[in-house]
């Protein structure tokens, strides 16, 4: 670290008046320079390690655009006739299989959807069926009806 620089992560006069500015001037200025002067020195290994963590993500961009040129759509040829075809061959057949792999799939989203409609349709009717159960009955004695007493609101059509 270049330690003759004037603004440096030290306690040299510099950096105080910087802070102190930097605190009349707007508050978090000078909480930035005061961490500055305190963590600063660590900055040359954050910035190392940060800068091996970016070239690590794009270099796995750069190998995989790479290899989606060279694949992408079976138009470049290696100059092996043989190959190419047999290539092309297997292609098609990837193909086939992750459509059918596809359809699969769809139909059994749709087997899973209807499963989860039966069983919400036989929870439903077991509640209303349970509800029904445990509502109070009253018996008219003029008309000798039974009728089932509910809350207000209990019936949507009620309100």
């Amino acid at each position: 670290m270049n330690t003759s620089a004037l603004i440096r992560p030290a306690w040299t006069p510099a950096t105080i008046a910087l802070m102190v500015v930097g605190f009349m001037v707007f508050w978090p200025l000078g909480f930035a320079m005061l961490a500055y002067i305190i963590w600063g020195d660590r900055l040359d290994g954050f910035k190392r390690d940060v800068n091996r963590a970016t070239d690590g993500i794009f270099a796995g961009c750069r190998r995989g655009s790479d290899k989606a040129a060279r694949w992408g759509n079976g138009s470049a040829r290696t100059g092996n006739v043989a190959f190419d075809d047999w290539r092309e061959k297997e292609l098609e057949r990837l193909n086939e299989e992750r459509r059918k792999l596809d359809e699969m799939l769809t139909q059994f989203d749709e087997y899973a959807r209807e499963l989860r409609r039966a069983k919400d349709q036989e929870e439903f009717d077991r509640f209303m069926a349970n509800r029904n159960k445990s509502a109070p009955t009253k018996t008219d004695p003029s008309t000798g009806t039974t009728t089932t007493k509910r809350g207000k609101g209990s019936n949507l059509l009620d309100d």
